[in-house]
């Protein structure tokens, strides 16, 4: 499916530089500067084996502007049709699509789940712009156009390369190589800012080559009776634990806002040191030793125990609150040892004999390894019935995502939206 490109001008940031070098770009002009000036040289800089390599190249010298431009410019539109009512409590999802690849079947079940139909404030991980693997389709904004919703969309990655393990394999060839997270909401966006995120591991490395970084999107959502910030945050999965909080911290640092905020995302808490093949083999052998039925019960499930508890402690030391708003010890991912996807991905850079160790390890549990790594985090917000929305995975021929869906209620107690911020402009005008 082409790209449509009926958005409006880029967000605006609270970052003056950028601001001001994009301000008068707007989303054609952007998707215009990729396919004219980028990539016609994306086989150059493919052949790049690090990032010290491609910024040394005098290739990516003339363009690297052109590519932090892209990079740095956000897009959002409105395509509500009224404005959505008041209301006692406001209803927030996260969820990693997976790029978007299984778009359809997931535009369906935001029109038709019991669940997702219900949500105000979507937050959104992987969601691809122009890329081949999810059929060259716009994600967020196609799902803002036909839910009738207001969005906002940063891109993390221009990518030289259609993916990763089967994506390989996609048809036909990517269209702009975006990649990046989303806001959609009922109510009206304002005051998008990006918050961008040192890499975990060297994204020129390996056979999956992407410029760019992880980018955290944080935006206010102003209902008619409230306002709160949102941060949609996606942290590397091929990273350290220490990396991970790292990520977090800057996220939190981040954060320009006197308002209450919720966090939310795919956070890859898996517990493990995944930046490279020997720590993470290394550390899968130390949880075997600790025993796999302790380790899925005590620390997959629950990973602020031990493996990743400087993250959620910084949390708490920030006035977050993760346990009210999270159904903890709750699975939001399954590694399968047998699946045909998981082992191609993983085995990237995992060896081959690794998966008959995993079968072995996790054969009382029917090759299955349950991991919880998608969580909210809230500051000065009340936050009532946590869901984690297992059927848009399991139980499927072919699932919706690899991750399932988390939901939570935002509770709104005498809590009264400033005058003065009624009467700031949302981004975008409104579309047709």
């Amino acid at each position: 499916m082409a790209l449509t490109t009926h958005v409006t001008a880029a967000c605006s940031q609270s970052t003056d530089a950028v601001e001001s070098r994009r301000s008068f770009l707007t989303p054609e002009d952007i998707y215009r500067l990729i396919k004219e000036q980028i990539a016609p040289r994306f086989p150059e800089f493919a052949r790049c084996r690090s990032t010290t390599q491609l910024i040394a190249s005098p290739v990516y010298r003339a363009l690297e502007t052109a590519v932090r431009t892209v990079l740095e410019s956000p897009e959002g539109g409105d395509f509500t049709a009224k404005p959505a009512p008041a209301r006692d409590r406001y209803r927030f999802l996260a969820w990693n699509l997976e790029r978007g690849i299984e778009f359809d079947r997931q535009l369906e079940a935001f029109r038709n789940h019991d669940y997702l139909k219900t949500c105000d404030v979507l937050l959104l991980t992987e969601t691809d712009l122009g890329m081949a693997r999810s059929g060259n389709r716009a994600v967020a904004q196609d799902l803002a156009r036909e839910l009738g919703l207001h969005y906002a969309f940063v891109p993390c990655y221009l990518n030289l390369t259609k993916g990763s393990g089967v994506e390989y394999h996609a048809e036909g060839e990517n269209e702009l190589g975006l990649h990046g997270n989303a806001i959609l909401s009922r109510y009206p966006i304002r005051r998008v800012h990006p918050i961008h995120l040192e890499n975990g591991i060297d994204k020129m490395a390996g056979r999956e080559k992407r410029l760019g970084r992880q980018t955290a999107l944080a935006a206010d959502i102003d209902f008619p009776n409230y306002s709160v910030t949102a941060v949609a945050v996606h942290l590397d999965a091929n990273s350290s634990q220490r990396h991970r909080h790292n990520q977090m911290r800057d996220v939190l640092d981040g954060l320009d806002t006197d308002r209450p905020v919720i966090v939310g995302g795919d956070w890859n808490t898996s517990t493990y040191n995944s930046s490279r093949a020997f720590p993470a083999i290394w550390g899968f052998w130390l949880r075997v030793l600790m025993g796999v039925d302790n380790v899925i019960r005590n620390h997959y499930l629950h990973p602020y125990n031990r493996f990743e508890k400087d993250l959620f402690n910084l949390l708490e030391s920030r006035g977050f609150d993760y346990k009210a708003c999270n159904r903890l010890g709750e699975r939001t991912i399954s590694y399968d040892a047998d699946d045909p996807k998981t082992r191609q991905n993983l085995g990237e850079w995992v060896p081959g004999w690794c998966f008959a160790f995993m079968r072995w390890s996790l054969r009382n549990h029917g090759g299955k390894c349950p991991l919880k790594i998608d969580w909210f985090a809230t500051q000065g917000i009340s936050c009532e019935q946590p869901v984690v929305i297992h059927d848009l995975r399991e139980g499927r021929r072919t699932p919706l995502s690899d991750h399932d869906a988390i939901g939570v209620d935002v509770r709104i107690d005498d809590f009264r939206l400033p005058i003065e911020t009624q009467s700031r402009n949302s981004i975008g005008n409104r579309q047709s």
